[in-house]
């Protein structure tokens, strides 16, 4: 019976030390991009972005938590400004500052809090397709060795491309309705 607990340990020990060096091939950083197509021009949608008050209209982290306390510094609508958050366990706490901006890009630092702590740079990338704007929402970041393990099992945007999905899917509406208002 001892040798059979010592083989499952010595299995178990040579599992896990495959699992570490074949998640150490994985790559140091990450991206996750997702892009709608929307029926309005591009300032349209640009000033849905661009005003983190407005992202209770479409986020759909906005909604996870409805006593999330928001926090608006810095600038207003351009460069500098900051939204900070925090919230329940399904939101955490974090922080998003527009760090530059053009009529075809925001690009915003994102950082998180908690449950755990990580920094990231998201972009909104505006792109005119005849009457249409291409909205491509992207994220990348550092990816540390707990996020290659994790990735051998699923990937970021398994985590949170629906998410991203929903959020374009929330702009696409919003910024079509308003087009004819």
């Amino acid at each position: 019976m001892k040798k059979i607990i010592l083989r499952i340990v010595a299995g178990l020990v040579v599992l896990a030390a495959a699992l570490l060096i074949f998640a150490s091939t994985k790559p140091d950083t990450f991206l996750v991009e997702h892009s709608a197509s929307i029926n309005t021009p591009p300032g349209k949608i640009f000033s849905l972005i661009i005003d983190f008050h407005n992202w209770n209209s479409w986020s759909p982290y906005e909604n996870l938590d409805p006593a999330m306390k928001r926090t608006f510094s810095g600038a207003e609508n351009s460069k500098g400004a900051a939204y900070a958050w925090e919230g329940n366990s399904n939101v955490g706490a974090g922080r998003m500052e527009i760090i530059d901006t053009s009529l075809s890009r925001i690009t915003i630092k994102l950082d998180f809090i908690k449950p755990f702590e990580g920094h990231t740079i998201t972009q909104f990338i505006l792109e005119p397709e005849g009457k249409n704007t291409k909205l491509t929402w992207a994220m990348h970041g550092p990816n540390r060795f707990i996020g290659k393990i994790m990735s051998v099992f699923f990937s970021m945007d398994y985590m949170i491309g629906k998410d991203f999905e929903a959020g374009l899917s929330n702009l696409k509406s919003l910024a079509e309705k308003q087009r004819y208002e």
